[in-house]
């Protein structure tokens, strides 16, 4: 029993790190989320959701580059936490 208890316990601290692992989809993610993104403090989280609302999804990462404050530096540097999901390819 103790045994299981112990799996149980260390899958459920990994769980989150699998999500994280397949990186942050930018069309679905909140502010809070889109924050655990390194390089990404809550005006950006906040500019990335404002541009979205506005804009509709993205439809590749490389779209984040037009929101402001979000570089081609900033993109390299947080390319491989973040994806865009199925919402990014019907967007407006």
């Amino acid at each position: 029993m103790f045994k299981s208890l112990r799996c149980l316990v260390f899958v459920s601290l990994l769980a989150p790190l699998a999500v994280f692992a397949a990186g942050v989809d930018i069309n679905t993610a909140d502010a809070a989320a889109l924050e655990q993104i390194k390089g990404v403090g809550p005006a950006k989280a906040a500019a990335i959701v404002e541009y979205r609302d506005r804009n509709g999804p993205f439809k590749s990462v490389e779209d984040l580059t037009k929101v402001p404050g979000i570089g081609d530096k900033s993109l390299k540097s947080m390319r491989d936490q973040v994806r865009v999901g199925d919402a990014g390819k019907g967007g407006k």
